[in-house]
């Protein structure tokens, strides 16, 4: 896998930390702040997660699907491109790149029975429409490597495969971030098992040292991720309140 991911798309695309967090210039003229455009990303992370679970794909799927909606908007903007149906279109492209296709209808109708508010609300057509903006926003590049596979040779490999529950749980949050866009994947897996270890009193440190990983980038990303935990506190079921993305939401257009 590690060979494979130096030689890929994804390695080439990696960002430095500034490139992703950008809010893109007709953003800003709706009065879009960096922290409103964070909290977008974050709670369609959540819509992706949600529906994914009512036409039931496995959880890769899912973690691609958030990798290029993060990816889009390094590049496009939430102005140009409403965020309502990218994220779905998104998942229907991840579960095409990812072998588990889900019909676009599928996903018309599960978001009509979720959704209440009638801008979410959209037809096969257009997610068929959005579907070849976003290949072209993506380049076309459509492989992603997930910290999963790594997360479970490391945690075997330390011995301390009673943590995969919960290291896997840390794994599923990071993708409320856009690590994936900045860190190779193994790198993202060892700071969950670096958390994990921490918190769950196991001792690590000579494992980690014969690694022979750069440990500030390990520590600095579990506290990235902590840090998120600790300013966020998204509910689990729910995502973020109404009260809280609905302003936010209300900056963009509507479809039209």
């Amino acid at each position: 896998m590690a060979a494979n991911f130096w030689t890929s798309s994804h390695y080439r695309q990696l960002l430095d930390p500034e490139q992703v967090d950008v809010v893109h210039q007709l953003d800003k003229e709706r009065g879009i702040t960096q922290e409103e455009f964070r909290l977008v990303k974050i709670q369609m992370s959540f819509h992706i997660w949600r529906l994914a679970q009512q036409v039931k794909v496995r959880q890769r799927v899912i973690a691609t699907a958030t990798t290029y909606f993060r990816r889009v908007y390094t590049k496009k903007s939430l102005t140009e491109y409403d965020p309502r149906i990218v994220a779905p279109t998104c998942l229907y492209l991840a579960s095409k790149a990812e072998e588990s296709t889900v019909q676009a209808r599928l996903l018309v109708f599960y978001i009509k029975k979720m959704c209440s508010d009638k801008r979410y609300l959209f037809e096969i057509k257009d997610i068929l429409e959005m579907e070849m903006k976003l290949l072209e926003a993506l380049d076309y590049y459509l492989i992603v490597y997930h910290p999963y596979r790594p997360l479970l040779q490391l945690l075997q490999d330390a011995g301390i495969t009673d943590l995969t529950q919960f290291t896997w749980g840390l794994v599923n949050d990071t993708y409320k971030m856009d690590l994936i866009l900045i860190h190779p994947p193994f790198m993202i897996a060892l700071a969950c098992i670096y958390i994990a270890s921490v918190l769950k009193d196991k001792d690590t440190t000579a494992w980690f040292e014969e690694l022979r990983v750069d440990m500030n980038v390990v520590k600095n990303i579990a506290m990235e991720i902590l840090d998120f935990y600790e300013t966020y506190k998204v509910d689990p079921q729910k995502g973020l309140p109404e009260d809280r993305i609905n302003p936010i939401m209300n900056k963009l257009p509507s479809k039209m």
